[in-house]
């Protein structure tokens, strides 16, 4: 029986998962949903804390896991029960789940020989998710519905996320499910690299005391590149400590500006893009020393020294999972905060200038991206001289998401609204909307009018102060939304035409129907005689 002591997860974090346990022991009387859901990265002692405190707190554990035998999973979409009537022998994981979820939250555990603890205080725990829930999101919410109205007793989703931004949280339980079932999500960062040390060492010592000195105990040195090659990755540290602690194979390894030496198992090691961007705009250089003759520059250059860096920008970017351009487009929205002097501002801006024109040509796109990011990241590097402390400055999303959004909602309203004129919706709002807008009454379509007050004509309007961004947050992910951002080449690619009943975007007016408009007008049809 492992103890709490001997979890490597933050005491609030574990007091946090502890006392949501205690509300709903008793669902009737709490507060609140049935439901918990916990995030992180793979490693981090979702699992572990769970099991703990359920042993600690008089809970058994009854754990979900996915069908394995073949056999008993038959992949048809329209069999999701199977019935004991209809002579069926098979059934879907999707069902399965289903079964599984409503039977635990109805029936007690059943007390098997030689087992002790309480059959009615239970805790149904989560970890694999059926295959159909990542293709139909709605099932899986249909069947929490139904969960939440018996509220008897507490589910746990525990999922995985990893830095490069593939989310399945964010898939299977968006924020309006968790608003309506009131999920409560508590989400666990990664292991702190001297936590990391003080686990590794403890597990060494008492494996070197079982073998006898087969195994030896790893140095301060080694057991630091252990916990930076593992990314606060608890089962990646543990593998990695096993195939380095054999004897005769324990060895040290020089590290490089800044990152060590990648060890045997270690994992891939990935940066959120919150502290991908800190790296560059909170850089760490070397600490000032006596520069020899050969080191130095000549005089003509010498407002040109720096001290070497203790990162890798390049590396850097790599490691957030995003793309060069984009993450240019970061720095571009944040750099200003971090510059303390007009003069280096104007030559970080001709950097970002110079990495912008690297990916102006498109047939040499591909190839210039990683270029102009080294560019970009090197010139702010190079040109925050100063580098006067700053403080805590928050991050923002680039304005640019925002605007290039509203411009695609626009291409498809124009596509929409003027499908009749045959012409792209770049030249429908460049050229023929802004003639369209110095006439007294070129349409009797209301939503058209309106889109052509929108667009046809610039607005007079004053913005004071900087506009209102959304705050970049640590959790985020190096990659964009589809639904938000476009990436690429899809940026500037224009949207297939859509039909004259298609949907417009919820920012856009509607159009109104021709049926409608016809009820709106009494149309009067005057005969004349052809004589």
């Amino acid at each position: 029986m492992f103890l709490q002591a001997e979890l490597a997860v933050h005491k609030k974090k574990i007091e946090e998962v502890e006392n949501w346990i205690r509300t709903h022991t008793d669902p009737t009387t709490s507060k609140g949903g049935i439901i918990a859901l916990l995030t992180g990265p793979s490693g981090c002692g979702k699992s572990a804390t769970v099991q703990v405190l359920a042993e600690e707190l008089g809970f058994r554990l009854q754990e979900w896991t996915n069908p394995s035998n073949v056999s008993e999973y038959r992949a048809d979409p329209e069999l999701k029960v199977t019935s004991r009537f209809n002579g069926f022998l098979s059934t879907s994981q999707t069902g399965l789940f289903q079964e599984f979820l409503l039977r635990a939250n109805k029936y007690n555990c059943l007390q098997m020989v030689g087992e002790q603890g309480p059959k009615d205080r239970k805790l149904i725990l989560v970890e694999d998710f059926p295959n159909n829930f990542f293709r139909q999101p709605g099932s899986l919410h249909d069947i929490l519905r139904r969960f939440v109205k018996t509220r008897r007793c507490p589910l746990v989703f525990i999922v995985s996320e990893n830095l490069s931004g593939d989310s399945h949280s964010r898939l299977l339980f968006p924020k309006e499910i968790q608003e309506e079932l009131s999920i409560c999500n508590i989400s666990f960062n990664p292991v702190a690299p001297t936590t990391m040390s003080k686990i590794l060492l403890r597990i060494a010592t008492l494996e070197a005391a079982k073998t006898g000195g087969r195994l030896c105990v790893p140095d301060k040195d080694t057991l630091d590149i252990l916990c930076s090659g593992s990314s606060g990755d608890v089962r990646s540290a543990i593998n990695s400590l096993q195939f380095s602690s054999l004897a005769g194979k324990l060895r040290s390894k020089e590290k490089g500006p800044g990152e060590a030496e990648q060890c045997i198992g270690g994992k891939d090691v990935s940066l959120f893009l919150f502290r991908a961007l800190g790296k560059i705009l909170h850089f760490k250089s070397e600490s000032p020393r006596k520069l020899t003759e050969q080191h130095k520059l000549p005089p003509h250059l010498s407002e040109h020294q720096r001290h070497s860096l203790l990162i890798h920008p390049e590396l850097v970017v790599e490691r957030s999972h995003m793309s060069a351009e984009f993450f240019n487009l970061y720095l571009h929205q944040n750099y200003l905060d971090f510059f303390s002097t007009v003069e280096d501002v104007a030559r970080a801006s001709e950097y970002l200038s110079d990495a912008d024109f690297f990916t102006g040509e498109w047939a040499s796109r591909a190839v210039m991206a990683e270029y102009g990011s080294s560019v970009a990241t090197r010139g702010l590097l190079h040109c925050n001289s100063a580098q006067a402390p700053v403080g805590f400055r928050p991050l923002h999303k680039p304005n640019w998401l925002i605007i290039n959004k509203k411009h695609r909602e626009n291409c498809q309203a124009a596509q929409s609204l003027f499908i009749n004129f045959c012409l792209t919706p770049t030249i429908l709002q460049v050229e023929l909307l802004p003639y369209l807008a110095k006439l007294s009454n070129p349409m009797r379509n209301p939503a058209q009018i309106a889109f052509i007050q929108d667009v046809g004509q610039l607005a007079n309007r004053r913005f004071p102060g900087r506009l209102n961004l959304e705050a970049l947050t640590d959790k985020d992910p190096g990659t964009l939304d589809l639904d938000d951002e476009v990436e690429g080449d899809q940026a500037g690619a224009l949207s297939p035409p859509r039909e004259a009943g298609a949907e417009l975007p919820a920012s856009q007016p509607q159009p109104t129907t021709f049926e409608a408009l016809m009820k709106e007008e009494d149309l009067l049809i005057e005969e004349y005689d052809s004589e």
